[in-house]
């Protein structure tokens, strides 16, 4: 495995039309934006946040955004790390919020949502949908099952144009 593939291990909650309140059960819309320098004084590993989202903001290959409710821009609900390349975009890492994880989970539908952005980059870049990432091995064939996504041997997974667009027509009505 090349440096800085990290096997990712996001979970599909539910593909949702936005992210939805598990208690309310209330659906909000989303929005993803830039990750800035000022954002990073509230994602740290003591805030629970398992990746260095510095480093990967601080690689000028990569692009990371973030996903906050509409009008509440404060509250990172999740973050991604992209590289554009030539035909493709690639997912390098993709983490929920330590309150969007787990059974007390406060929102579902946050990595569906996350992934269809990146979906909808790679549209938006003229390669056709298509998004890869590698996985670990116990989540292949969720991915398979919850995004369409084609394993390509190893730990390589790439989502198809079909799917793709299925994702971004689920969650961006544009």
């Amino acid at each position: 495995m090349a440096m800085g593939q990290e096997k990712l291990d996001f979970w599909i909650d539910d593909l949702t039309d936005s992210i939805r309140n598990r208690i309310s059960g209330d659906s909000f819309q989303t929005e993803v934006s830039r990750l800035t320098k000022n954002d990073l004084k509230i994602i740290t590993k003591k805030a629970g946040w398992n990746f260095s989202w510095h480093t990967e903001l601080m690689d000028n290959s990569r692009e990371v955004f973030k996903l906050t409710i509409v009008n509440n821009p404060s509250v990172i609900q999740g973050l991604m790390s992209l590289t554009i390349e030539s035909d493709h975009i690639y997912m390098n890492l993709l983490e929920s919020a330590p309150f969007n994880i787990g059974e007390g989970k406060l929102y579902e539908g946050v990595p569906g949502n996350m992934v269809a952005y990146a979906c909808k980059l790679s549209f938006r870049h003229g390669h056709e949908g298509f998004v890869a990432f590698t996985a670990k091995t116990k989540l292949i064939k969720h991915y398979e099952t919850t995004l369409g996504a084609y394993h390509f041997g190893g730990h390589k997974m790439i989502i198809p144009t079909d799917a793709s667009k299925k994702l971004v027509e689920k969650y961006f009505k544009t």
